[in-house]
């Protein structure tokens, strides 16, 4: 298999035995065998369809922030965006993103270039790739609400465009979740804005996820979806278990929807108190906490 990756991509780019821990803000997970990094977009179309070809099972890496990699690690290719394909464009009101640029990168470009509708995503973690497979969202605004068009690559390597509609974006869900889609590029229509006052905006919301969210521990950020009707966050701190610990995994004290890593967590610890939550949750109010989050590899 790996003669033929190095046919496409430069053995530099091509890393063996790396921790996976290195690759996502929870700060844990085992090795993985093989991490390859993508610049460009014929590259991926033919380690894909050899992929695919060769029945090899393989994962696409954004920024690991939404991520729970086993401390067994994971046998299969991972893929990663590097250099060119995290490149942003700005024309007029449209903003045009590669699928490995940070989404806080594109919401400082958009401010620069006085271009409101991003504020919110400015403190997210993850890359506009996977935000928009999820349609990540925060303070009332959400990937959709600017999503014009998405280029995207399927198995055998073929390249379209789904604009808006196509998209099927739900909460904290699109149509890419459920079809074998890997997101290139992301083109966005924004509004002319004040820059102060798009920074301000900003500032505002960064200062309200400081006091709200546990971000001084390694995390996935949000870990569970909202549940219909209910808040995930009340609900675990009303089933009691606010602070509940196993080993270094913690439910936040300063906020319960989060499961944070107080220093030398493993995943499977992480696991454990997710699992110990959604229990206690169900037995407690019979309603299912599902999980933010992608689990990856063997615990």
């Amino acid at each position: 298999m790996y003669d033929y990756v190095k046919t496409v991509i430069p053995e530099e780019r091509i890393l063996f035995h790396r921790q996976m821990k290195d690759y996502t803000t929870f700060r844990v997970g085992g090795e993985a065998e093989c991490i390859i990094l993508i610049q460009r977009e014929e590259e991926l179309a033919k380690i894909v369809s050899y992929l695919n070809c060769i029945e090899q099972e393989y994962f696409i890496l954004g920024n690991g922030s939404n991520l729970l990699v086993g401390d067994k690690g994971y046998s299969g290719i991972v893929l990663k965006f590097d250099g060119p394909m995290e490149q942003i464009e700005v024309d007029g009101t449209r903003v045009a993103a590669k699928a490995g640029a940070l989404l806080s990168q594109v919401a400082v470009a958009a401010r620069e270039h006085g271009l409101t509708g991003l504020e919110f995503a400015a403190g997210i973690p993850g890359s506009i790739g996977g935000g928009v497979v999820m349609n990540a969202g925060a303070y009332e605004g959400e990937m959709k609400q600017v999503v014009e068009a998405v280029r995207v690559m399927d198995r055998d390597g073929q390249i379209t465009t789904l604009d808006n509609d196509t998209m099927e974006f739900g909460y904290r869900t699109s149509i890419i979740k459920n079809r074998a889609f890997i997101v290139l590029e992301v083109i966005m229509r924004l509004a002319p804005g004040d820059k102060a006052q798009i920074g301000a905006k900003m500032e505002k919301l960064a200062a309200l996820r400081r006091s709200k969210q546990p971000l001084e521990y390694p995390s996935a950020g949000s870990t569970f979806k909202r549940p219909d009707g209910y808040y995930a966050g009340k609900l675990i701190m009303e089933a009691g278990m606010r602070g509940y610990r196993i080993g270094d995994a913690q439910v936040a004290d300063k906020h319960c929807g989060f499961v944070v890593n107080m220093g030398k967590a493993t995943a499977a610890d992480i696991r454990e108190v997710i699992e110990e939550v959604q229990e206690r949750v169900r037995e407690r109010f019979h309603v299912f906490l599902e999980p933010e989050i992608v689990f990856l590899g063997d615990f």
